[in-house]
């Protein structure tokens, strides 16, 4: 067997270069927009909170950003907690919705599908994160398209 002479890695130890910027940092011009949207169920996999942030640093980038929830995808945005709405039932428990809120707080939007608030999962308007804007499924495919006639950057996020 051979013999492992490297000692342990320890706290603070770096592993890896985290100060190179191998591409420069892209910044909106003014006007440019961007929309993120989510067709992934909350929870199932980290697309959901890794796209979120992705949202809020598309934001700070000066993107006028918005999020779109549909189909699995309004889970996101449903207000959560145990044993009452809001309490963290477990470290991370509340991460996606803190994020949601930031993400709002700095001045993105968000919309959620009606169809897929009551039709799919049984949620009325009033379970949404207060912020969060309701729409129509017929403006899902039409945020889209408006995003796209404005030359906005599209980050479609979907789990299968």
């Amino acid at each position: 067997m051979p013999a492992v002479t490297k000692p342990q890695n320890q706290k603070g130890d770096v592993l890896v270069d985290y100060e190179e910027k191998v591409f420069e940092d892209v910044k909106a011009e003014p006007g440019e927009k961007a929309l993120v949207t989510f067709h992934t169920v909350a929870f199932e996999g980290s697309i959901g909170l890794v796209n979120l942030l992705q949202a809020t640093r598309l934001l700070r980038k000066g993107f006028e950003t918005s999020v779109l929830l549909y189909g699995p995808g309004v889970t996101l945005g449903v207000q959560r907690g145990f044993p009452t709405l809001g309490d963290e039932a477990f470290p991370g428990h509340q991460a996606m919705n803190k994020q949601i809120v930031k993400f709002m707080e700095e001045g993105g939007k968000v919309y959620a599908c009606r169809f897929a608030l009551q039709a799919l999962y049984g949620h009325g308007e009033g379970a949404l994160i207060p912020g969060i804007r309701p729409i129509s499924p017929l403006d899902v495919l039409d945020i889209v398209l408006l995003h796209r006639k404005a030359n906005a950057f599209i980050l479609n996020t979907w789990t299968l």
